[in-house]
């Protein structure tokens, strides 16, 4: 029912998060207690959203190979083939019966929620760098707000703000506006208000007006990841009032909201926050929050002994705290450094299972840091764009601003642990694993400054495209072969949408980047040019495609999950060596485009892989890449930078540089 129109629009979702459509950044009524009153409440269309589609399995199939065809040789792909055949024709056809059954059953939620939630949450491995993200803000535009203590304290009102509009079902639904000349008015509003929740989505479809899933927002305030042995818990505990500041290793714990749910005042949070950064204690022999690093099993058992010694009350107190803010004693050097910090840190001042950590660096620089399992980029990005529009554009405190005059002393408590001789083996472990694995990671970024998004859509080509394929072009030209490449696409068009996979290697793209790399001067330039706007249109269709729930990557997903689940004997499709190469992704990459967002980025996702984090902006690109060793992270980007070069001698109809 939703229009392929629509998918022309969605912006691919990141990994980071990776993942939202982007959308501007709403009006608010200035400061106060909350950052806007929408006259639509909040969750008026989550009712009525469309329902996330299950492929057809013979589309599924013919996707999978198509995206296959790049990466093998013939013979391997003439297996592939056979295995695909037999199961399209046998179990496949059974288990994907199934999953139809229970989707039918289950028609409140999406046939991929409940195996995504699984797949996050029974992973054993460290989330710090398998999984957590960081996005950076840019600085607040009026230097004198970038002061450590300003910053922080305009950060954390109006994320306070934003949990209060949230929770009061104030905050201006998230729509993809196709006409916002139509949809996004005050009278369109008030008409849509007064149309039922089961209905409303309906009346958004008539003018071109696309409400997007709001279900995982709740996730973001007073929300952790607790480790369990062999599946960890996600909890939320929206009664609790207090903000968590993590500062030198020590927690710090005050209320943020009264009793009647109100913010506390600007000025009082700020003269807490200040009592906070002048605390000279040393810091900790054994910072707890190493433990938040470990592997999942290692620290659930952990955090059992710090239960039974003592310490529940405390580990409650980090749990259900609003958010997580992190005050660093340090000044950011440069982009690599603020990835480093944002991304990792030095692992002692970060609760890394809280849902997400607000950093403030002692410049003022600023970033979100956020655990994965309980959302995609959705929540976290609209909550990004917000938090900072309404800090620079309606700050709670200036930088003249007197702290009141308190006793934050009786107001601000620090944390206490009670560790034992087994706690302080478990954190110094940690910690040696922790140093050893950060040394081992690399990162890297480039500036493209010669153009973007503005030149190439004059091109009539996908931005998205261009960058993709000089992915694939710097891959060829390093290393010489195409491999598995993931971007993330969010599929929050629908009821508990999470993402779909788009697959940006292709024959297009293999076939573009041979004659770019190898054999440039056997092609003229209009045909080296008809070949990118080849790739260009293909990657537009498997975007589109993604978007509307319509790749393959979930759905394969969601039919090995369920023959495991019912402990059938996997198909051979699945124990094919070319399923476990594409899902091998040493490309995983994602873009994030928002005037709040200075950088964002991850870490690779294989040990022999590349996280490549980018964004095509109006007339630059920028990108960001990390690698462990094994890969470089830096050559690559000289092949990328190389790669773009290339392309845009190309558009400007010149002769490609030897």
């Amino acid at each position: 029912m939703v229009p392929r129109l629509l998918l022309r629009a969605l912006s691919r979702a990141p990994a980071l998060g990776p993942g939202a459509p982007s959308r501007p950044l709403s009006a608010g009524p200035g400061p106060g207690q909350f950052l806007q009153h929408s006259i639509v409440p909040t969750m008026h269309y989550q009712d009525s959203l469309p329902r996330l589609p299950i492929p057809k399995l013979e589309d599924t199939i013919r996707r999978y190979l198509s995206a296959q065809k790049p990466l093998l040789s013939d013979d391997q792909f003439r297996k592939t083939e056979q295995f695909c055949k037999s199961f399209e024709n046998g179990t496949g056809k059974e288990l994907h019966k199934q999953l139809v059954a229970h989707d039918k059953q289950n028609k409140h939620t999406s046939y991929i929620s409940g195996p995504w939630f699984d797949m996050y949450l029974t992973a054993r491995d460290s989330i710090v760098l398998n999984f957590n993200p960081f996005m950076a803000f840019n600085p607040d535009p009026k230097s004198g707000y970038n002061d450590q203590l300003t910053r922080a304290t305009n950060l954390v009102v109006s994320a306070l703000r934003f949990l209060k509009t949230l929770r009061a079902g104030l905050l201006e639904p998230e729509v993809f506006h196709l006409n916002p000349a139509k949809s996004d008015t005050n009278t369109f509003k008030r008409l849509i208000r007064f149309v039922p929740s089961s209905l409303s989505w309906y009346g958004a479809y008539l003018v071109n007006a696309y409400p997007l899933d709001m279900s995982q927002y709740f996730r973001l305030f007073n929300s952790t990841r607790l480790p369990k042995p062999s599946r960890d818990e996600l909890f939320t505990d929206d009664k609790a009032r207090h903000l968590l500041v993590l500062r030198k290793g020590h927690f710090y714990v005050f209320d943020v909201l009264d009793r009647d749910g109100n913010i506390v005042s600007p000025s009082e949070i700020q003269a807490h926050l200040k009592y906070i950064l002048e605390d000279s204690s040393p810091a900790p022999e054994l910072p707890l929050t190493f433990l938040t690093s470990e592997n999942r099993d290692v620290w659930a058992e952990l955090r059992q002994k710090l239960v039974h010694g003592g310490n529940e009350e405390a580990l409650w107190k980090v749990d259900s705290a609003v958010f997580c803010l992190c005050l660093d004693d340090f000044p950011i050097k440069d982009l690599v450094h603020l990835s480093h910090t944002m991304l990792h840190g030095d692992g002692t001042n970060r609760w890394f299972d809280k849902s997400f950590n607000l950093i403030v660096a002692q410049d003022g620089c600023a970033a979100v840091h956020f655990e994965h399992a309980w959302g995609d980029g959705v929540a976290v990005l609209r909550f990004f764009n917000e938090v900072f529009k309404d800090s620079t554009q309606t700050p709670a405190i200036t930088p003249q601003n007197q702290p009141a005059t308190t006793n934050s002393s009786a107001c601000v408590q620090r944390l206490s642990f009670k560790l034992n001789d087994a706690l302080k083996a478990g954190i110094m472990a940690a910690k040696e694993k922790f140093d050893a694995t950060m040394k081992t990671l690399t990162i890297d970024c480039i500036q493209f400054q010669r153009a973007g998004k503005e030149f190439l859509k004059k091109q009539k080509l996908s931005p998205d495209a261009v960058a993709q394929l000089a992915f694939q072009m710097a891959f060829l030209r390093q290393y010489g072969q195409t491999v598995a490449t993931y971007e993330s696409c969010s599929t929050a068009a629908f009821k508990h949408g999470r993402t779909e996979t788009i697959r940006p290697a292709s024959i297009f793209t293999k076939r573009c980047s041979k004659a770019f790399v190898r054999e440039p001067s056997k092609h003229s330039t209009s045909e080296l040019r008809q070949m990118v706007a080849e790739c260009s249109k293909y990657h537009g269709q498997l975007t589109k495609e993604a978007a509307m729930g319509q790749g393959f990557d979930r759905h394969l997903f969601a039919l090995r999950y369920l023959a495991t689940a019912k402990g059938t004997t996997l198909p051979e499709l699945y124990l094919d060596p070319a399923y476990g190469q594409i899902n091998h992704n040493i490309l995983s990459t994602s873009t994030l485009n928002s005037p709040a967002v200075s950088l964002g980025g991850f870490a690779p996702v294989v040990p022999d892989g590349f996280g490549v984090g980018y964004a095509v902006h109006d007339n630059w690109i920028g990108c960001n890449i990390s690698s462990y060793p094994g890969r470089n992270a830096r050559e690559f980007l000289q092949c990328v930078e190389k790669s773009l070069e290339d392309m845009f001698d190309v558009f400007e109809g010149k002769p490609i540089k030897t």
